[in-house]
This record gives structure tokens, C-alpha cells and sequence, in this order.
């Protein structure tokens, strides 16, 4: 299913206005992944990517094909461990946050 100009709109709008929702869509992304829900980590980091720098600027910045970028975060992609680490690096270099994992309590 596309989404419409108004949806990634509303998105990126939000994203600019509010660092604690950009850092929530960054964090549930790499929750997804961790729990080997790949489609909806790369749904997640693509939404993300697509409201702050866009592909363009993260393929400067990661010296690296934008277009292989966004191949890589599609429904189709298949990313590997060292690609997909470096962009998730990447971006919480550049929101300057860190995240961990924690035993849950009900393990």
C-alpha cells in the first residue's frame, strides 16, 4: 500500500516539531528489528529517514548510493547486518542519543 503525500507530510511535520517523536520512531524501528519483525523495522527507519535528512543526505553522509539505501529499507530489501548497523549508527550519532537492551521482567 503507497502512502499518500499527506500521511508522509503529517509525518515529517511532527518530526521536525517534536525530537521525542523522531527519537520514538528511531527506537520502536530497532525494537521491530530486535524482535525479528524486519518489515516493520524498515517501514519504521524508512518513515524515519524520510521525515529528518531524507536518502540523498544520508547517502552523502554514509558515503554510499542513496538509491541503494532506499532498496535496501523496501519491502523487498534484504539489508545486511554491517549496512543496516552502520545507518542506525549513523543516526543516533546525529540525535546524539544511545539505546540498550534490558532483560525483561518477565524472562
Amino acid at each position: 500500500m503507497a502512502l499518500t503525500r499527506d500521511f508522509k507530510d503529517t509525518i515529517k511535520a511532527r518530526a521536525e516539531r517534536d525530537p521525542e517523536f523522531r527519537i520514538a520512531l528511531l527506537q520502536e524501528s530497532l525494537e521491530a528489528f530486535l524482535s525479528a519483525d524486519i518489515e516493520t523495522g524498515k517501514v519504521l527507519l524508512r518513515d524515519y529517514v524520510n521525515a529528518t535528512l531524507g536518502f540523498e543526505q544520508l547517502g552523502v553522509q554514509l558515503h554510499k548510493s542513496p538509491k541503494s539505501l532506499m532498496r535496501m529499507l523496501s519491502h523487498q530489501g534484504n539489508p545486511r547486518a554491517d549496512n543496516l548497523f552502520a545507518v542506525v549508527a549513523h543516526l543516533k550519532a546525529r540525535e546524539g542519543i544511545s539505546f540498550s537492551v534490558r532483560r525483561s521482567a518477565n524472562s
